[in-house]
């Protein structure tokens, strides 16, 4: 079972521990306390360095089990790179994942680690925090206890931080730890199977964020009916599950001024409904909530570090199976706008959802700006594979502050095109648009029918289907649903929209 992680931060000198921690850059001895805490070892550097082949390069490490003058069990030597006042933060956050797979690899279960170079700002460490506590999470709830774990329970990991300035770093990691709780609140939603998370098992979890002061509004099935959300409404229809539109507001900023929306797909799980998928594969489609689950996590960021912002995520919670009542290729439905679709294929579901929550969410709350959050489409992930989002905008301006956010916390973005020609794709004999317009161009017809539902609000669709399941390891995750958007949507808001 996972071990439960405790953060905490202290001054220097570091006191005996079990596991202790400190940095060489590459082709340099360590500096500062580190290099204090060597000299007590009574080892020589160069030929110490040298026997091990440690240069100081990122990912390396040196170990000295029981050192000679230090009081700690084992001493590790990891290696920090090239020094580089102008490294992004994500270089840092790379650094944390990497500290986690070090200390996981020794078992150990209390740890101090020196961060006090001349580069190690409040922020730097407050990104190694953040990037331990997301390399650290595992989602393995469902499986048995190991043999070896004591009465089948997770110990603790203590990890204290000795920095030069306590006060500085204990707020930044806690501002910043907001985000990466925020992030793994999305991973465990996204993680989760469909037959323990269901519709109103996610409410409920959403549901638990007035515990942060967020507002929570649920509407249900009737409710939506009297809005006219039979676009929404035609793809739960086939399940057993019941609807919810869910409504989170957190109210950080100007009493009056005009709140950020965020608005997320949940499909609890997708078959297909009667145009039904291929069974390879299928059991991923328990991620097809990840846009909800983003905008979950988001609005849990944004409460927790009090952001001082209004803002309002609205997440469609449905389920999509094939059965009797089920919604059938053909079928033609009225949208909450008014506006007349013709449903070609069952399993282009995830636009109509978002389509009565666009509307709904432009109609009443008036919002600055929307974005949009879904696992749409396959065909994003054959033109970016996994390692950027798809990203359509009707506003340059938000379009670019997205990249920009993209970068500074790699969860990538890349845009592509709208336009009339990709507009006309969608338009139906027999209604005024269609779900989809086939193969050609498949992301970007689907980006076209959710601009017809957000007038002339400013609005960006991210299309999370490669990023945001099923992804590649990286430093700071090994989980199967990274939680993708949360840290990207908070640092949009942070960068450009907080009071």
């Amino acid at each position: 079972m996972t071990q439960q992680l405790t953060i905490k931060t202290a001054a220097l000198p570091p006191k005996a521990t079990g596991t202790l921690v400190i940095y060489a850059n590459e082709g340099a001895a360590p500096e500062g306390a580190g290099a204090q805490i060597w000299a007590a070892t009574g080892l020589d550097w160069q030929a110490t360095a040298s026997a091990a082949s440690f240069k100081g390069k990122q990912g390396q490490q040196l170990e000295i089990i029981a050192p000679k003058g230090v009081e700690a069990q084992r001493l590790l030597v990891l290696g920090a790179g090239k020094p580089d006042a102008a490294a992004s933060a994500t270089v840092w956050t790379d650094r944390g994942g990497s500290l986690a797979a070090k200390i996981a690899a020794t078992r150990a279960t209390e740890a101090a680690v020196v961060l006090d170079g001349a580069d190690a700002t409040p922020q730097a460490i407050a990104e190694v925090a953040a990037g331990l506590k997301l390399r650290h999470y595992k989602f393995d709830k469902y499986k048995s206890p190991k043999k070896d774990d004591e009465n089948g329970e997770a110990k603790t990991l203590t990890v204290t931080f000795h920095v030069a300035d306590e006060a500085a770093a204990k707020a930044a990691i806690a501002n910043r730890g907001a985000v990466a709780d925020g992030t793994i609140v999305a991973r465990d939603l996204i993680n989760e199977p469909a037959n323990v998370l269901g519709t109103l098992e996610f409410a409920e979890r959403a549901g638990k964020l007035a515990e942060l002061g967020v507002e929570i509004e649920m509407l249900d099935e009737p409710a939506m009916r009297k809005l006219g959300m039979n676009s929404l409404l035609a793809v739960s229809q086939g399940s057993a599950r019941p609807p919810r539109l869910v409504i989170m507001r957190w109210n950080g900023g100007k009493a009056g001024e005009a709140p950020v929306a965020f608005i997320g797909k949940g499909v609890v799980f997708d078959t297909g409904g009667i145009s039904i998928k291929p069974a390879a594969n299928m059991e991923d489609m328990k991620g097809d909530m990840g846009g909800a689950a983003a905008v979950t996590g988001l609005m849990h960021a944004l409460a927790a570090r009090k952001a001082k912002v209004n803002a309002v995520g609205v997440i469609g919670l449905v389920e999509n199976m094939p059965s009797g009542t089920a919604t059938r290729p053909g079928d033609i439905v009225k949208a909450m706008s008014g506006t007349t679709i013709e449903i070609i294929n069952t399993d282009a579901e995830g636009r109509l959802v978002l389509a009565d929550a666009l509307w709904y969410t432009q109609d009443r709350f008036k919002p600055k700006f929307m974005i949009n959050l879904a696992t749409l489409t396959g065909a994003i992930v054959v033109a970016l594979g996994q390692e950027y989002a798809g990203l359509f905008s009707n506003n340059d301006d938000l379009a670019s502050r997205l990249y920009a956010a993209g970068l500074a916390t790699n969860e990538k973005v890349w845009r592509m095109p709208l336009g009339p020609a990709y507009d006309k794709i969608i338009e139906s004999r027999f209604a005024d648009i269609k779900n989809t317009g086939g193969r050609p161009a498949g992301s970007i017809t689907a980006a076209a029918f959710l601009q017809r539902f957000v007038n002339d609000v400013p609005w960006a669709h991210l299309d999370i289907a490669g990023a945001g399941m099923g992804v590649s390891p990286s430093e700071t995750n090994t989980s199967w649903g990274p939680g993708f958007g949360v840290a990207l949507l908070d640092r949009l808001v942070r960068d450009h929209y907080e009071g």
